[in-house]
């Protein structure tokens, strides 16, 4: 059940690029910044943020718990107004159920709104290979769709593209302002709108209760997707669903203030099914598409609260890790903290083995997470699971150094050896420059530090009576 997408190039490579790209990293510390800053700043104009998210865990939890229960509200809610509701195990599930839908209607364009979903079982090239044509409709996924690109965050998906860059995928002058870039974008899509026979969207909540659809935007082209082609598809992942529309302020507070900083976006959607008798608004027909894609599984292991996730990206916006390598380097459409404990979790095969170790542990990710989703112990807990499933050579070797190293005296015997031996070793002054075998790893970006000439259990051993 993979996620759809993989790297194109090795995890150091990706790094190595992402690393020499000084402009890329300004880009992404200007935005990620401003985001973080504009975080604190929203959060503290409420009267009990820790309470709030407190809350806001609590409502998730619940949700991932009655999983099956919810479901079969939503679907029972869905259908008795005339919509449809699928579940779809993997990618291909998803992409096959949208092509049937479009043959069904003999649809030829298709317009999005924004879906990190859409992303994760790469619906476009799916489309594209059946011929069907498929345009991005928010502004930063239509950068990204014009560049060839995947998203570079979950929220803000051109965050690293400069305005001039933008300005170059448009087709405009490098210094074109930034509202004439977005009129120019606007009067393209326009059209697009009203020539579309099918409008797919994501969800940012399901609503049990009400068998509501919630989509949180700020520039209106969700609405535009939902109600003038005549079929409306959102996919959605099967852990967004919250019990109780009296549930939803508090999420929504959570998620605008934790995502852009604001205290509501600009434009929120509840979608309930097609358009009814005597409405004037929606689509004639409504699909619903839940994907499970290794979400299920997770349900009952160490991992459940993973599910918790909204998708706000406020874990990016302060990870150092990522505020200096960006999204594409981790090579999965969900990067950062969030991205480096679920792609491994979706994608078991391997692809994305290595992101768990991105990271430095630090702990501002559980922080900012709206949700306290404890990210960095996640982390910790796939390194281990990644150690036991190393090769036997791998496994064997760490097994002895840790015994060697579990004893006072093997301990010591390893010191006297490894002092004579870095005398062989390159300085950098009073560093070595320089390791053999594995130990080259750390040495490649950094001095190491010697074994020092008298280690503290001999000085301790000196200064005992």
């Amino acid at each position: 059940m993979p996620i759809a997408h993989e790297p194109a190039a090795p995890w150091a490579e990706r790094v190595t690029i992402a690393l020499s790209d000084i402009r890329l990293r300004e880009n992404i510390a200007r935005s990620t910044t401003r985001f973080a800053a504009q975080r604190l700043t929203a959060l503290g104009e409420l009267p009990d943020p820790a309470a709030l998210r407190a809350r806001g865990r609590a409502i998730r939890a619940d949700a991932i718990a009655r999983l099956p229960e919810l479901h079969a509200e939503l679907r029972q809610r869905i259908e008795s107004r005339g919509g449809h509701v699928h579940l779809a195990a993997d990618p291909a599930a998803v992409t096959g159920k949208v092509i049937e839908i479009a043959r069904a209607h003999g649809a030829r364009r298709i317009v999005k709104s924004k879906s990190m979903v859409s992303e994760e079982v790469a619906l476009n090239p799916a489309l594209a290979e059946a011929g069907i044509e498929s345009l991005e409709t928010d502004l930063g996924e239509y950068l990204i769709q014009l560049a060839g690109e995947m998203p570079a965050h979950i929220i803000a998906p051109a965050l690293h593209k400069s305005r001039a860059e933008s300005a170059e995928l448009l087709g405009a002058p490098a210094d074109t302002p930034a509202e004439a870039l977005t009129a120019l974008a606007r009067e393209r899509l326009r059209e697009r709108f009203l020539q579309a026979d099918i409008g797919i969207t994501g969800g940012n909540f399901l609503v049990a209760d009400t068998g509501g659809v919630v989509i949180v935007t700020n520039e209106g082209n969700d609405r535009m997707c939902t109600s003038l082609p005549r079929v409306h598809i959102a996919i959605v992942g099967v852990e967004k669903i919250i019990a109780h529309a009296a549930d939803l302020p508090d999420m929504l507070k959570l998620l605008t203030r934790s995502a852009t900083g604001q205290r509501i976006s600009v434009y929120v959607s509840l979608i309930d099914g097609p358009r009814g008798p005597g409405e004037t608004d929606g689509p004639e027909e409504f699909h619903l598409i839940l994907l499970d894609n290794g979400r299920l599984r997770l349900r009952g292991t160490p991992h459940e609260e993973a599910l918790y996730c909204i998708r706000c990206g406020a874990c990016l916006n302060v990870c150092p890790v990522y505020r200096q390598i960006g999204g594409h380097a981790y090579g999965s459409v969900y990067p950062g903290p969030i991205g480096a404990v679920i792609s491994p979790l979706l994608d078991p095969a391997g692809a994305y083995a290595m992101l768990p170790k991105a990271s430095s542990l630090c702990g501002a990710c559980w922080e900012a997470c709206p949700v306290g989703i404890h990210l960095h112990d996640q982390l910790v807990a796939l390194r281990q699971e990644g150690v036991r499933s190393a090769p036997w050579p791998q496994r064997l070797l760490f097994a002895g150094w840790a015994t060697a190293w579990g004893s006072a005296t093997t301990y010591t015997a390893f010191l006297r050896v490894g002092r004579v031996a870095q005398r062989l070793l390159p300085r950098h002054g009073e560093w070595l420059r320089a390791a053999p075998a594995i130990l080259g790893g750390w040495t490649s970006t950094r001095d190491l530090p010697p074994i020092a000439a008298r280690t503290f259990r001999e000085r301790w051993a000196e200064r005992r009576p």
